[in-house]
């Protein structure tokens, strides 16, 4: 991965995609060579980093997703190639690699720690690589793979809070890491079908961690911050503190359920539903909603049929207790994570189901917490369309592109250092597919 991530930087250009339940999106990326990558490979906060600019983007209806996963191969593949080709189109170029993030696939957060005597009074790169290859890995179970394996903190000793400790003095080196499991059906699936797009797969992310990258400002990652991506299919919830993710969980429930349940109450097919949930769409009903009518057209020949209204206040009706459900989920992912010992508790909502007119209120009373609306920051030069929040997903995916965090795999550990076989498994997955 770290190979293709390479020579798509020496190339200067680089698609990242975002294959999400509702819609699958694609932006293109040039790279203008200030600060790249150094020789040895080093990638992220201990490493360089590299401006980019936009210069294309498309957005297409997803096709063959569910809860965040592909379904069916052939529509997925279709559905990307759209996105592909209508971004291709309009940067001018063609495009051979691609960053790809997806929701779903059941993530599982584990914090490990190690602590090893330092050789030298002075840390190197080597003693990077053996603290992070000291870490006791637990046995996550067949079938499924590690996505991400980020250090979050070093200690030198009794001081704490490290993000590079290279060139320090002490006599031990600790460190905090953060490693997140996922189905291993599912990045196969997603790898198989870019690579039947004639797509080089260069980096792969958690949906929830990207949206985290965008949506929070640099004090609500520093001080700590939940971003909760309500997107179609499933809901991401992704912790930050210290400016590195600490937790990520999935609600396998989203704003295509909340568009089921007004199609189901008012008899009314799913394209229909979708457009009245966002035209007339809420949480909270007043007095005027019981005489805001709404038609409720229909192609079925049934003349009563077709001609039928619903108040605005039936359709609130029907939301309010499917959005008060995906609000109750996050709120237990948040509980079982401890977010509630954070010393900062700001929650920031983002996707495109964060746009229900009194949203950010219902999840207040709910998540008892400061809520805001978050939409994608840092990143200029986006076309009008793709600055909304539910494009938080592939803007912070461009940001992981040109500004990447250091994974375990990143450092050269001592192949007599490997912890379990699982560690060594996964490293070696790795570092055999991408």
């Amino acid at each position: 991965m770290r190979n293709m991530r390479k020579a798509a930087m020496q190339r200067g250009v680089m698609a990242v995609l975002d294959v999400g339940s509702s819609k699958i999106s694609c932006l293109v990326l040039r790279f203008d060579g200030t600060g790249t990558l150094d020789d040895e490979g080093e990638i992220g906060s201990l490493a360089g980093q590299s401006g980019f600019r936009v210069i294309g983007a498309a957005t297409t209806r997803s096709r063959g997703v569910r809860f965040g996963e592909i379904c069916a191969m052939q529509e997925t593949e279709r559905a990307i190639r759209t996105a592909l080709q209508g971004a291709q189109k309009m940067a001018g170029i063609r495009v051979d690699h691609v960053i790809a993030c997806f929701a779903g696939a059941e993530p599982r957060s584990y914090g490990l720690d190690a602590q090893i005597p330092l050789e030298g009074q002075m840390v190197d790169e080597q003693d990077v690589a053996r603290v992070l290859a000291a870490c006791d890995v637990p046995d996550y179970g067949s079938g499924r793979d590690v996505l991400h394996a980020q250090p979050v903190n070093f200690a030198i000793d009794h001081r704490s809070g490290l993000s590079d400790p290279r060139g320090q003095l002490g006599n031990t080196l600790s460190v905090d890491m953060h490693m997140l499991t996922i189905e291993g059906d599912a990045v196969q699936h997603l790898a198989h079908c870019i690579k039947r797009c004639d797509l080089e797969l260069a980096g792969i992310a958690s949906s929830a961690y990207v949206s985290g990258i965008s949506a929070l400002v640099e004090d609500e990652q520093e001080l700590g911050a939940a971003c909760i991506d309500l997107g179609g299919g499933s809901t991401g919830v992704s912790i930050f503190i210290k400016k590195h993710m600490i937790f990520a969980d999935t609600v396998r429930m989203g704003g295509d359920h909340v568009t089921g349940d007004i199609s189901m109450g008012l008899q009314i097919p799913m394209p229909m539903a979708e457009r009245i949930k966002t035209m007339h769409g809420g949480v909270h009903a007043t007095g005027v909603d019981d005489r805001e009518m709404i038609e409720i057209g229909g192609d079925t020949g049934d003349f009563e049929h077709d001609r039928r209204t619903a108040s605005r206040a039936e359709v609130i009706g029907i939301m309010r207790p499917r959005v008060e459900e995906i609000l109750e989920e996050v709120r237990a992912r948040l509980d079982a994570a401890g977010f509630d010992h954070l010393s900062s508790q700001q929650i920031v909502l983002t996707g495109g189901g964060s746009q229900i007119p009194g949203l950010d209120g219902l999840a207040s009373k709910i998540l008892g917490q400061q809520v805001r609306l978050g939409r994608p920051l840092r990143v200029h030069g986006l076309p009008q369309a793709a600055t909304g929040p539910g494009f938080a997903s592939v803007v912070g995916l461009s940001l992981f592109a040109a500004h990447p965090q250091d994974e375990w795999w990143d450092f050269d550990i001592p192949a007599d250092r490997y912890p379990q076989r699982s560690l060594k498994r996964a490293v070696r997955w790795f570092r055999d597919n991408w």
